[in-house]
């Protein structure tokens, strides 16, 4: 199961806004949830590989989960994503 989102904070995600997608994937410990951008897939559970993908407003980023609550998780990572942190 997967879903598109765009980032829409015009800072793109810095540390804060990949902490905050972090804790919102890991209240979700049976559902693996990934992020995809560029070719490149990543733990949304894992900080480092969020930073990693480099992500500024407007990049288009694909959330995929499998296991129990693979909807939830997906919406709930989303909504982070589409969000405005500082």
């Amino acid at each position: 199961m997967e879903k598109q989102f765009t980032i829409k904070s015009p800072q793109g995600v810095h540390a804060r806004p990949a902490g905050a997608i972090m804790k919102k994937a890991a209240e979700f410990p049976d559902s693996q949830v990934s992020l995809e951008f560029n070719g490149r897939k990543v733990s949304a559970k894992s900080i480092t590989g969020v930073l990693t993908l480099g992500l500024k407003a407007g990049d288009l980023v694909t959330v995929s989960a499998e296991g129990g609550q693979a909807g939830q998780a997906i919406a709930a990572v989303g909504s982070v994503l589409e969000s405005v942190l500082d």
